[in-house]
């Protein structure tokens, strides 16, 4: 399998038939069009791939990835088309990642926002760091929580923490993402990609059918709850072309807090 030249993605091979993905986007691998875009369709050619048995996602230097840049969040706000484009890569990252059959290990090795959590949660077996912070960061920028959360969270945790972090955008460390299930495991900051490596060595010698049958079998529970995933990006997509989400970029970019009308037409 050849791979595109990815602007943003660093691929390697650090154990035989375990593929590497590894987001390298500057300081925080804050995402742009083309990482998001790239990141949608990945999936579907790892699973096409004969040579890959499991895959490792990770973030260069200190970060998982801070999720959408702003730039790439002023154009969601004022222009349609770009709009239909992240709905649909949205849509399209989600649906690959479930239906691809290839196990998937993330490796969260700093902090996770936005699209980047979603990669993060949506692997298979997800190790964090301790000093990873999670935040889905939605309703903080005025719009509704979308890309995965309403559809796994409540699954991975409870209704009642999924209610409480997606409504109120708080930060969740490693330690504390992996006391509610959020995550599967939580290890020292050394340990993360290393623990991680050692899973994906052990599925890749797996028995492969065995394996990815198991993987989309359970995957049935995630994709019962597409209803609500499609609501949740409709949402929050509506969300972008709203006063909230202006005043909510502008503080983001200005470092103060929001000033929200507390009279919506909702």
């Amino acid at each position: 399998m050849t791979y595109p030249e990815y602007e943003s993605l660093k691929l390697a091979w650090p154990a035989e038939r375990v593929l590497s993905i590894t987001l390298a986007r500057g300081k925080m691998n804050a995402m742009d069009f083309q990482l998001h875009h790239d990141l949608a369709h990945i999936w579907s050619l790892i699973d096409k791939d004969p040579g890959v048995n499991a895959v490792i996602v990770t973030g260069e230097g200190r970060a998982f990835s801070a999720g959408g840049d702003f730039d790439m969040i002023e154009d969601i706000i004022t222009d349609h088309d770009f709009r239909c484009k992240m709905w649909k890569d949205a849509r399209t990252m989600i649906d690959s990642m479930l239906n691809c059959s290839k196990p998937i290990i993330s490796a969260i090795n700093g902090a996770a926002a936005g699209g980047g959590l979603a990669v993060a949660l949506l692997a298979d077996i997800s190790v964090a760091a301790q000093s990873a912070k999670l935040v889905d960061g939605h309703t903080v920028l005025g719009v509704a929580a979308d890309d995965h959360a309403v559809a796994i969270w409540p699954l991975l945790t409870s209704m009642a923490k999924a209610k409480y972090y997606l409504m109120t955008s708080e930060p969740i460390s490693g330690s504390e993402a992996e006391r509610i299930g959020l995550v599967s495991f939580c290890v020292p900051d050394e340990e993360c990609y290393p623990r991680a490596l050692g899973i994906a060595e052990r599925l890749a010698k797996g028995p492969p059918a065995a394996v990815r049958w198991t993987k989309l079998s359970l995957n049935n529970w995630m994709k019962a709850a597409w209803p609500a995933f499609e609501a949740s990006l409709a949402f929050g997509i509506l969300g972008f072309t709203s006063p909230e989400a202006r005043e909510g970029l502008d503080a983001l970019k200005e470092r103060r807090a929001p000033n929200f009308n507390p009279q919506s037409f909702v």
